[in-house]
């Protein structure tokens, strides 16, 4: 083996934390970014499960409800 040769295992960069409390916001973030996405998935099964009568009260039909309801989990209306 050459000197100063890499193997594929371990050579992918990994973010770097100055101190400990940069480490738990960007984990705090992770976490935070899951619990939003959970939040959607969940919004958007309980919409496509609503009767029309339910729809027409918040305003929406039903092409509307299935439209919304087939976006992936990650595609967040707040975010744009």
């Amino acid at each position: 083996m050459m000197k100063r040769q890499r193997g594929f295992i371990g050579t992918l960069q990994q973010p770097r934390f100055e101190n400990p409390s940069s480490r738990e916001r960007w984990l705090t973030g992770i976490w935070m970014q899951i619990r939003r996405w959970e939040q959607l998935a969940r919004e958007r099964n309980q919409l496509a499960s609503m009767s029309d009568d339910m729809l027409k009260d918040i305003g929406l039909n039903r092409a509307d409800a299935v439209t919304e309801s087939e976006r992936p989990f990650w595609d967040d209306p707040l975010k744009k």
